[in-house]
């Protein structure tokens, strides 16, 4: 009698049936952003995810990193049509009308928020392409935090003090002094006006220098919790409420200033009486008015590769983070890469959409509609509940 045959187990390849979905990363071209998000480190990661990484040729070179550093980590170099036409674009500025006719019908773009900057015309071409555009420094966490918009300001903050320092440290265009001085030698001040995360990060980079810091802000839980961070440390400094004389008396013997975001509105101008080549940073918004009026007023996002070219002393610096573009990309990368599997699932934008709520707060466009506040006033049209839009979709 013969053995009849039994079946066994064997290793077949099977397909997912998911596409592999695009990303494009077309070279920053607006005035005013240096900075590019993504590392080659961070091109691999997306990669071995299962991504298509299309970059735009040249894009990375302000963050010096040349086209082959990505090729040969699995991303394609492409022109730019190819990276703006990419399934999910992600660019940094305020993209021009132009860019947006390239854009793919119903695809996704991955920007900032750049409220102040944005167009009517490019607003509106953005609804026309019922393109889905989502605010990466709006995206916030199961912990309510802004994880773009977090690391941006620290950046901002620490880049703020590195360069007030080195201007300050130069022979002929500064003071010729350090920050910190010396045994026998008082150290510089710093008066840092806001208690948010970019303050902490330049009173913590002040204070490990040497300088005498003082923190100022009218949101006293703010300025408590700042205070305890860094005093958690070792690392004294002296904090008040925004009183009008105490303020004075600050800024009149402040070597730096810098101003984060203050919970009350303030002008600093000359009637304030700072010291003489008082060097200053708005880490605001800086496409409003600036908050010191009287100073001369230079964007690092266009000058600073002469930022000591010019007469350093008495000026208004902004634009931070752009004067450090690879250390941005740095943090960026590893930011959105946490953010990935949130932001990009197998399942698509859209039912991310519908389960993160993070990330609809983040959303500014969604098929074709306005879904901000701020973007529904640039097209002059009606803001639309995204929720609603999604039950539809």
């Amino acid at each position: 009698m013969s053995e009849t045959p039994i079946p066994q187990e064997q290793a077949v390849e099977t397909l997912t049936g998911r596409r592999s979905l695009s990303i494009g990363l077309p070279k920053a071209t607006a005035r005013g952003e240096r900075r590019f998000p993504l590392t080659p480190e961070g091109a691999a990661m997306l990669v071995e995810r299962g991504f298509t990484v299309l970059i735009e040729r040249g894009a990375a070179e302000c963050i010096h990193f040349a086209d082959e550093a990505y090729a040969r980590l699995g991303a394609r170099i492409v022109e730019r049509p190819e990276a703006l036409g990419a399934d999910v674009v992600l660019y940094l500025p305020a993209i021009e009308v132009e860019d947006i006719a390239m854009l793919k019908p119903g695809g996704a773009l991955l920007t900032l928020q750049h409220s102040e900057s944005r167009s009517t015309e490019a607003v509106r071409t953005l609804l026309d392409r019922r393109t889905i555009t989502i605010a990466l420094d709006l995206i916030s966490n199961g912990r309510n935090r802004l994880p773009v918009a977090d690391i941006l300001r620290e950046v901002d903050g620490r880049a703020a003090m590195a360069l007030a320092s080195s201007l300050l440290a130069d022979p002929i265009l500064g003071k010729g002094i350090l920050l910190g001085g010396v045994a026998g030698v008082v150290p510089c001040e710093v008066t840092i006006i806001g208690s948010d995360i970019a303050a902490i990060a330049a009173a913590r980079t002040a204070i490990g220098l040497g300088a005498t810091v003082r923190l100022f802000d009218d949101d006293v839980y703010s300025l408590r919790e700042a205070v305890e961070r860094l005093n958690g440390g070792n690392a004294p400094v002296i904090a008040s409420a925004l009183h009008p004389r105490v303020i004075a008396s600050a800024l009149h013997t402040a070597d730096i200033v810098i101003v984060t975001n203050p919970n009350a509105s303030l002008s600093i101008n000359s009637d304030m009486d700072m010291k003489r080549g008082v060097i200053a940073f708005d880490l605001t918004d800086s496409r409003r008015s600036s908050i010191f009026p009287s100073l001369e007023r230079i964007d690092l996002a266009e000058a600073c590769a002469g930022v000591h070219g010019r007469d350093a002393l008495a000026a208004c610096y902004v634009n931070a983070g752009s004067a450090v573009p690879r250390t941005a990309a740095m943090a960026l990368s590893t930011t959105l890469l946490s953010l990935a599997d949130a932001i990009l699932p197998p399942e698509g934008i859209v039912n991310a959409l519908r389960f993160d709520a993070g990330l609809r707060r983040a959303a500014l466009t969604f098929g074709g509609k306005a879904v901000n506040d701020d973007i529904a006033r640039i097209a002059g049209c009606r803001t639309l509940d995204i929720n609603l839009l999604l039950q539809f979709q």
